[in-house]
């Protein structure tokens, strides 16, 4: 197939505002598509390279060659042009990059040099999101749509997806489920501003846990392989080796769980988010070098000299529990305690169709209730108010309200959970900020807020704010925007839509001055969301219903 067709189809949907129309385009480009070119091409639609790290920098692409007259690129010759330039390494590699680079743009006519600068800086934006191109996939492939959206989920790789579609058809996506060491999309909830609220969504019975203010962790566990996953699905296994003793120490095989890890002050009460998520940022990446305790399965541990220290030495302590022991000691500055609310595998068993009841039965069975987030099960909203004061009382974000007969709905913002917070948040996308004045002077601080709109994939402005933002956080903020800037004004730096960021607010007000028509009421940043990706930023959608009083935050 011809590039530039990719890239036509491209301009066409982002010229298109219908949903429908958008799908019948990527669905024609996606069956025009080789079989040998499905993967790549449907990353480009996607506005994914399949090299992820490819060294073209900003600066690479700023100086761009002249464009060919006539079109000779085809997607394969692409995708080996990018391999190439990839696979450049050692001395002489930025002027050899380069040197490639200029020979692919130099053969790009100027609509496949748009589309090209566009993959390589990451910033295609034309409406295709994962959900469109779910549609897509399944309108080119003549099979159920829900089949793709599940493998999607389940194996989180669109251009593995739209392959399988392709060749395979519905027996194919069929195919794919959970892979113990291959982490999906977590479930995610909802909002509403009380517990009463929350309890009209779910129903009663209804179960609350205590919503913890950690990192988002998704465990895996093979024998003595242990991986983990934040909510991104970046894996950290490296940075959190209190969590992979914990579940190394755990009695079973094989399992996947859901959790947070958070960090602890000596009283054993939470720390701020951002002392959380530097403790795991800081750790220096590689392996992970925890040594693993015995496999509670393996027939030799029914043999105690040959697994337990303390049967030949009294004074050793059991693997097991010196794992949990490093796990849950808060004395160390650097330790981040696990806490798990869902099992979604055990040796062998997929648990994420059964009803939460169910699995989370099964979790209390394998995880000792001092790693269990704090949960308990009511029948009336008196109950799961008196939860979510006891959850604020002891330092924690607020509670999930979940229905207990719900599946686990991977990578789905559902109505089984919802969370309820003290506050309304949103998580918005920064799109502009502005230099500071007076003491602010030389740093960027007032920060432009949008949030998404699904039907466009572009982002609304709602307004601006400065408040929050401590010293530390104006000059990492300065840094990082400078870094995303894709225009430099004497006043304001308009960047590229993609750091998000939670902020508070008191109420959604009608607002004449913004084009999405309303504003937020006395913002003020809560902290910066590097586990969020600007696709799941709250959409104006959420913001026009809070305003009109139908939900919240």
């Amino acid at each position: 197939m011809r590039f530039l067709d990719l890239a036509a189809t491209s301009a066409a949907v982002s010229a298109t505002t219908g949903r429908r129309a958008k799908v019948e385009l990527l669905a024609g480009a996606l069956r025009a598509l080789d079989p040998s070119e499905v993967a790549v091409g449907s990353g480009y639609l996607a506005g994914e390279l399949r090299q992820r790290q490819t060294g073209v920098g900003w600066a690479s692409l700023r100086d761009l060659p002249p464009p060919a007259a006539e079109p000779t690129l085809t997607v394969t010759a692409v995708d080996a042009a990018v391999d190439g330039i990839a696979a450049v390494h050692g001395p002489g590699s930025q002027a050899r990059r380069r040197q490639l680079l200029t020979a692919l743009l130099g053969a790009a006519t100027a609509d496949e040099q748009r589309f090209l600068v566009d993959l390589f800086r990451g910033e295609l934006r034309q409406g295709a999101q994962a959900g469109l191109l779910a549609d897509a996939i399944a309108r080119a492939a003549e099979v159920p749509v829900a089949a793709v959206r599940r493998a999607l989920l389940l194996v989180g790789d669109l251009r593995a997806v739209a392959v399988a579609a392709r060749t395979g058809g519905a027996a194919a996506l069929a195919g794919f489920g959970l892979r113990v060491g291959r982490p999906l999309a977590p479930m995610l909830a909802s909002s509403a501003p009380s517990v009463d609220a929350a309890l009209a969504v779910t129903g009663v019975p209804a179960v609350v846990d205590v919503k913890l203010d950690g990192i988002r962790i998704q465990v895996h566990r093979s024998g003595d392989d242990v991986a983990v996953f934040t909510r991104s699905l970046d894996e950290i296994t490296a940075r959190v080796p209190e969590v992979v003793a914990a579940v190394r120490a755990l009695p079973v095989r094989e399992l996947v769980l859901d959790g947070e890890a958070i960090g602890l002050d000596a009283a054993g009460r939470p720390l701020p988010f951002p002392q959380t998520s530097s403790r795991a940022a800081r750790r220096s990446p590689g392996r992970a070098t925890v040594p693993a305790g015995p496999d509670p399965t393996d027939p030799a541990a029914t043999d105690p000299a040959a697994t337990d220290p303390a049967a030949t030495d009294p004074a050793a302590t059991d693997p097991a529990d010196l794992a949990v022991q490093a796990a849950t000691d808060p004395a160390d500055p650097a330790v981040l305690t696990p806490y798990f609310f869902d099992l979604l595998h055990l040796d062998g068993d997929d648990l994420i169709d059964l009803p939460g009841r169910q699995r989370w039965t099964r979790l209390a069975e394998v995880v000792d209730g001092s790693l269990l987030v704090g949960r308990v099960e009511v029948d009336d909203p008196g109950q799961a108010g008196a939860a979510f004061a006891a959850a604020l009382d002891a330092g924690q974000e607020g509670v999930v309200v979940k229905s207990p007969d719900a599946p686990y709905d991977a990578g789905r913002r559902g109505s089984a959970w919802v969370k309820v917070k003290p506050r309304h948040t949103l998580d918005l996308v920064v799109l502009a900020v502005e230099w500071g004045s007076g003491r602010r002077q030389g740093w960027l601080s007032n920060l432009h807020l949008g949030a998404r709109d699904p039907r466009t994939g572009d982002f609304v402005m709602l307004g601006k704010t400065f408040k929050g933002l401590t010293d530390e956080v104006l000059r990492w903020q300065t840094e990082r925007f400078l870094g995303l800037a894709v225009e430099r004004g004497d006043w304001v730096v308009r960047v590229r839509p993609e750091q998000v960021v939670e902020v508070a607010f008191d109420g959604v007000l009608a607002s004449s001055r913004y084009p999405g028509g309303v504003a937020l009421r006395f913002a003020r940043v809560l902290r910066y969301r590097d586990d969020k990706s600007a696709a799941e930023a709250d959409t104006i959608d959420t913001v026009r219903a809070l305003h009109a009083g139908r939900s919240a935050g």
